[in-house]
């Protein structure tokens, strides 16, 4: 029992332990993790890796190969061939050890057709073992599959690539939303508040008679609804940490400390170099993929053209045969006849009902096809990268004007404040300046946001690499 107890405690002690794990994490710290542990950068090495051995397996088919067989035989019941009794002299011992062959097989001789003799060829058991080696000389299927291979292998190097920058982007937003719920709880916090001190005041001075019950109530309903935002927000919080978990390749439950301020990244994200920027095509890496798309269009017309081309192997084959009444293959003294032969094959395609002609139109039809979807990578990567400049310009712009609108309300809202428990301004100005600078808060905490995804975007758009 003491030992159930002990394993019991170090159980829930680990249990504990795990649940309590708790990361630290600046924004770059959480993108190198992630390049390291997402499930999806894990996916993608494991497709390389997979292409990798694709690449090999493709390229042993021209390699020799080498086959063993051993085929066994025991004939529960031997066949028996009929030989013209005129070919044998009837006066010799033939007959006689036929027949004493099928007395001993089944006690009675089988009946044979007039004029022949039955007889039993070979033996009972027997065994043949060989070795083969087979090599391809020429084939030019072969030669086009090394190619696309390597083709392969370079697209799944490539969608790493694209994996990456995927990664980044979706790491950066997964951050910056942790960010944004945590300053909109901090500030929802700070405005109940103060709107819980300004609903206790207003309710002693109407007490006293001084204001109306209206005022009172209108008070009450705006802190019942930051109450509920504030509750919204706090689960939206949960979610969001859970979120960055998931984009960094966590348990969704791991406990994170994110150091940078979601002002901080706002500021050190602004580049107005990007914007200027000059954008090569060519570099990019969903146009490079779309190259290779094109190119693994250009093997499969290639392929279909080697099918008329003639194939040339070579083999060699060793064996030996060993024949036995009874199971004595592994004795010393049984004897094996040996055989080895070498070949060579030469196949020709000289017609296919013009079969290999309609692949062949096939698949240039899907080159052509390949060529104008190439074009429009090409002029769709241009536009998006013409629009992810704007994007990124009107989020700084609108930032800049968050940052002082924020201010601005804050001021009028305080002002109205002021007026209303001096009694020159009823409740419903008071009510319109709060939603203003509710509203003006949350928009300062979004254009903040915006900031660092539209510069995440711009980047993907622009293919600037990872900083690893």
């Amino acid at each position: 029992m003491k030992i159930i107890l002990l394993a019991l405690s170090i159980i829930f002690l680990t249990t504990i332990n795990a649940q309590e794990k708790t990361m630290s994490f600046s924004l770059d710290e959480a993108i190198k993790f992630a390049l390291e542990n997402s499930y999806n950068t894990k996916s993608a090495k494991n497709e390389i890796n997979s292409a990798k051995e694709k690449v090999w397996e493709t390229t042993t088919i021209g390699l020799p190969q080498i086959n063993a067989r051993v085929d066994y035989q025991n004939f529960l019941k031997q066949p028996v061939s009929l030989l013209p009794a005129a070919a044998f002299d009837n006066t010799t011992s033939t007959v006689e050890t036929v027949e004493e062959y099928f007395n001993l097989q089944a006690n009675t001789r089988p009946t044979a057709p007039e004029g022949f003799i039955p007889v039993v060829f070979g033996t009972r058991q027997n065994m043949n073992a060989s070795v083969t080696i087979t090599q391809l000389l020429f084939d030019g299927s072969y030669l086009v599959g090394l190619q696309a291979a390597k083709t392969f292998l370079k697209i799944s190097n490539q969608a790493e690539e694209k994996t990456e920058l995927l990664t980044r982007e979706a790491v950066i937003n997964a951050y910056g939303n942790v960010l944004v719920t945590e300053n909109s709880v901090a500030i929802l916090k700070k405005n109940i508040e103060i709107l819980e001190k300004n609903y206790q005041d207003a309710k002693k001075i109407f007490e006293n008679g001084l204001n109306e019950e209206e005022d009172v109530e209108q008070l009450e309903i705006t802190l019942g609804n930051l109450k509920n935002q504030l509750n919204s927000v706090q689960r939206m919080q949960q979610i969001a940490y859970q979120m960055l978990n998931l984009s960094i390749g966590n348990p969704i439950n791991i406990k994170l400390i994110l150091t940078d301020s979601l002002d901080g990244l706002a500021t050190s994200n602004i580049n107005l170099g990007l914007i200027s920027k000059t954008f090569n095509v060519d570099s990019h890496i969903d146009f490079k993929i779309a190259e290779n798309d094109r190119e693994t269009k250009r093997l499969m017309v290639k392929l279909e053209k080697s099918k008329f081309l003639p194939s040339l192997g070579a083999f060699v084959n060793y064996g030996a045969q060993a024949f036995s009444e009874s199971f004595s293959f592994f004795n010393n003294d049984q004897r094996w006849f040996q055989s080895s032969l070498f070949g060579v094959g030469l196949n020709v395609p000289l017609f296919s009902s013009f079969g290999k002609n309609a692949t062949t139109a096939q698949a240039k039809i899907s080159l052509e096809t390949a060529d104008l979807r190439l074009e429009e990578t090409k002029q769709r990567l241009n536009l998006q990268a013409e629009k992810a400049k704007s994007d990124y310009q009107f989020s700084i712009e609108n930032y800049q004007t968050a940052k002082r609108n924020v201010g601005l309300a804050e001021r009028i809202e305080n002002k109205q404040r002021i007026k209303f428990f001096e009694g020159i301004s009823s409740s419903f100005d008071l009510l319109q300046a709060q939603n203003q600078l509710y509203s003006q808060q949350q928009n300062y905490i979004q254009s903040m946001l915006d900031v660092i995804a539209k510069k995440a975007t711009l980047e993907n758009a622009l293919n600037i690499p990872i900083n690893k």
